[in-house]
């Protein structure tokens, strides 16, 4: 199982995958840790990453980037419009009302939505992931802004799904810094003290953001978290493009926004320029050579005057720190340290603002590029069974307060209660009674419009269906749990009804818990209570036991004042829900749209399988006609040379005329072709280089050989335990190789280096191998060596051919008796 954690930018993305005992950041195909956030369709294949940004300028219209924010928005939405201007390809309007994406592909008009396009940027970094980890992945954890609502999770999870990847997590890029911050710190305070408060502020191309968050050993938990979604890298960017813009256009009388190509390429200079500021605070030029109409364009600018140009946005830096303080009920002197991530913090004059607020130095322990990936990557081994990982609980927040609204068909009035507050904690479930005699409907939508950064604040409507009254007439108790995951995504999982039959049964206790009285007629009556299944560790307490709807006030009532609890026989029946999301993808669309890309990556394997066919042949070209006029000269004559040139001119021609664009069969053909003609000199050569070294090698064998022959005449010793028939074997291989060499050595040396070799290296090599197979295993044979006789012992003969049990070591008996001497005679010794 792979464990893969993304972090999808605005501009950039990164991954980090857990191998080796750790967490590593992984490097694309380019070398490079940074994947840029670009899909470029062309008219046969799709570029992405850095081959997409590449194409940026030469084809910008059908180039994609900056595509993070228009997820789950509809195409009239202010902000979609308000970037519309900048963006150098074309949007339009779907048919479900979204944002979609307007590029020539497959030299087509194809409109994509956005979920398509992140997906198609997520199959590439799945790619990436794959060929680092040698192995399919799968499983992942992915990162997104803590501002982001249902609806744009929505659409990332759907993103996910189409690239073909299990989920296993969204989480909120500050979350995941506090992972990676949290989970190596081994002097985090006990359970039992007081928690350790750190502010993670993470500002990156397009967005700021502000998390607070209390870390005790093995768990932390997110405080509060505060934003600015429009403040971020590109708006400093910005700042710099306008002023450059009105200079050009006094200076040079040149109105760069007319010219899309030129306008992305200042967008690029003024970019490497600010981050050049930042290191740097003297006087840096910008020189843009052919800018425009042929026009070199140069300016200069120093960092005073760039944080002067953006005092506006300077000044918003201290906002959503005061926030995210007053929302946690924190004071400065509570927090512990203030770790900055994000590339935008490398600012100065960022730094420094935020060191101001808080009077302490920021911190900067950790990557500011790749901290959300590597927390996203130990999420994801967290949750993966294949990976143990210490215990560590992670408790989020939801960012915006959620409210419940519910009518039946034939109700006069509404009713509603918030079911989450904000900051309430996450992953979270509730459980909504309701008494109802038919089916109802509910919405659910965020309870503070003013607090979005998105001008819808419905979340979606849910249909509880088959709802009856009970048999004697009265309304049915109806439960419905409501549910934020781990996604952060709402979502009203379940409802049953309960059902009373007559008889003896279980006891149903009554709810002692305050009631909440709707607003329309008196039997609709609800409360809340706590799930506590959806909790992560034992501390977090439901902050909303009991929630109170507008204009209505809570009445307890006292279980005793009936007198004895009734038995009562209950039954839980589920109950259908039928769910419509804002802006969610139909099951069926994206089935379609998983089906199309899957379409696109065979399509782009076959022009990949094609370039290299191609690229192959051109390699060949170039490579054999650099060696022709080198290390090939001397072993082709010199008219099949000018052949072979002119052949290798002709296939250079027709790559770049004719070959232009054939099938991949053309070029195989073609190269197969070359490399009839080609190979015979590369052997040719190879062979001339490793001849003598292979004969040298037989040559130092057969001495060898020949000197235990000559031993082996002179009786030696050490090889008269071998018969005459295997020295007789040696002796005539021997004499065959010397045979071989010989005849082989002389009828080469009479070929001119220009034709075929007459004895290959390989047959050289098979003639010391058969050598070492036939006298290898003779000479090598050991001496045989002389083993002790057995004892015997006879009793019938009475004789003994070694020493008795009765007689000492040196075979002498040391008791008096008779023994048989070498003579044969026999010996008494009297005493």
């Amino acid at each position: 199982m792979s464990v893969v954690g993304i972090d999808v930018g605005f501009q950039n993305c990164y991954i980090a995958v857990a191998r080796s005992g750790g967490i590593e950041t992984i490097a694309n195909d380019y070398s490079d840790r940074c994947t840029p956030a670009c899909v470029s369709l062309a008219t046969k294949n799709r570029m992405i990453g850095n081959a997409a940004k590449s194409q940026v300028i030469t084809n910008f219209k059908n180039t994609v980037h900056g595509f993070k924010k228009f997820h789950g928005r509809a195409f009239d939405d202010p902000f979609v419009q308000g970037e519309k201007p900048k963006l150098p390809y074309s949007l339009h309007k779907l048919a479900n009302g979204n944002a979609g994406i307007k590029v020539r592909y497959l030299d087509e008009d194809k409109v994509f939505t956005v979920e398509q396009i992140t997906g198609m940027l997520l199959t590439k970094l799945k790619e990436t992931s794959e060929s680092a980890l040698k192995k399919p992945v799968v499983d992942c954890v992915i990162s997104v802004p803590s501002f982001f609502t249902d609806a744009e999770r929505r659409s990332v999870f759907d993103a996910s799904q189409i690239a073909g990847l299990n989920c296993l997590r969204l989480i909120n890029d500050t979350t995941a810094v506090a992972l990676a911050y949290g989970i190596y710190k081994q002097d985090l305070p006990s359970p039992e003290e007081r928690p350790r408060n750190v502010i993670f502020v993470d500002m990156g191309h397009s967005s700021y953001q502000v998390s607070i968050t209390a870390f005790n050993k093995g768990k932390l938990k997110v405080l509060a978290t505060a934003f600015d979604p429009y403040l971020g890298g590109r708006y400093f960017d910005e700042a710099l493009v306008d002023y450059f813009c009105e200079e050009f256009k006094s200076k040079y009388k040149l109105n760069v926004r007319e010219n899309q190509r030129a306008l992305l390429r200042l967008h690029q200079e003024c970019e490497k320029l600010k981050k050049l500021m930042s290191a740097n605070s003297s006087d840096l030029p910008l020189n843009i050579e052919c800018f425009m109409n042929d026009i070199d364009v140069s300016s200069r600018m120093n960092r005073g005057h760039f944080e002067e140009m953006c005092a506006q946005y300077l000044m918003k830096v201290e906002m959503p720190l005061k926030a995210a303080l007053e929302h946690a009920k924190l004071s400065r002197d509570d927090i512990y340290a203030v770790e900055v991530v994000g590339g935008a913090t490398r600012m100065p004059a960022i730094k420094e603002r935020i060191a101001k607020f808080f009077g302490k130095d920021v911190s900067t322990t950790l990557n500011a590029d790749e901290a959300v990936a590597r927390g996203c990557a130990l999420q994801c081994a967290i949750l993966s069974p294949a990976f143990k990982v210490r215990e560590f609980s992670i408790t989020d927040v939801v960012p915006f307060p959620i409210t419940l609204r519910w009518k039946s068909p034939t109700d006069d009035g509404l009713g509603e209660c918030e079911v989450f507050s904000k900051s309430h904690a996450a992953p979270f479930s509730k459980v909504i009674t309701f008494h109802k005699k038919e089916p109802f409907d509910l919405e659910a939508f965020y309870s503070s419009p003013q607090e979005l950064p998105y001008p819808d604040h419905r979340i979606g409507y849910f249909s509880v269906q088959n709802v009856v009254p009970q048999p004697d007439g009265d309304s049915s108790k109806v439960k419905v749990k409501v549910r934020v995951n781990v996604h952060g995504i709402f979502s009203v999982s379940s409802a049953s009804l309960i059902e009373k039959q007559k008889g003896e049964g279980e006891d149903m206790q009554i709810d002692s818990e305050p009631m909440v009285q709707n607003e329309g007629r008196a039997e609709d009556q609800t409360k809340m209570q706590v799930d506590q299944e959806g909790q992560s560790q034992g501390d977090q307490q439901n902050e909303d036991d009991s929630s109170t709807s507008k204009g209505a006030a809570g009445e307890n009532k006292d279980p005793a004042a009936g007198g004895s609890k009734p038995k009562v026989k209950v039954k839980s029946i589920d109950l259908p829900i039928a769910a419509n999301n804002i802006r969610q993808l139909d099951s069926e669309v994206l089935s379609n749209f998983m089906e199309y890309e899957r379409q696109m990556i065979v399509q782009d394997k076959l022009v990949k399988e094609l370039n290299d066919a191609k690229n192959a042949v051109e390699e060949y070209v170039y490579d054999l006609r650099d060696k022709l006029c080198g290390i090939y000269e001397k072993y082709i004559t010199e008219d099949d040379s000018n052949r072979l040139s002119l052949m290798l001119e002709d296939t250079e021609n027709w790559l770049y005329e004719d070959g232009e664009d054939q099938p991949k069969q053309v070029y195989e053909e073609k190269l197969d072709a070359l490399k009839r003609l080609g190979q015979p000199i590369q052997e040719r050569h190879r062979e001339h280089e490793d001849r003598p070294r292979a004969f040298e090698e037989l040559g130092k064998k057969l001495q060898l050989y020949m000197k235990f022959v000559d031993c082996c005449k002179q009786k030696d010793e050490r090889y008269l335990h071998l018969s005459a028939e295997e020295k007789s074997a040696v002796e005539k291989c021997v004499n065959e190789s010397m045979g071989w060499l010989n005849n082989k050595m002389n009828a080469q040396s009479k070929l001119a280096i220009t034709q075929d070799p007459i004895v290959k290296v390989a047959d050289i090599i098979a003639k010391i191998q058969e050598l070492e197979d036939v006298c290898n295993p003779v000479i090598n044979r050991p001496k045989p060596t002389v083993e002790e006789a057995p004892e015997v012992n006879d009793q019938n003969s009475g004789a003994h051919n070694g020493p008795t049990a009765k007689q000492g070591a040196d075979g002498k008996g040391d008791t008096k008796g008779s023994q048989q001497t070498k003579s044969g005679t026999k010996e008494m010794e009297v005493d």
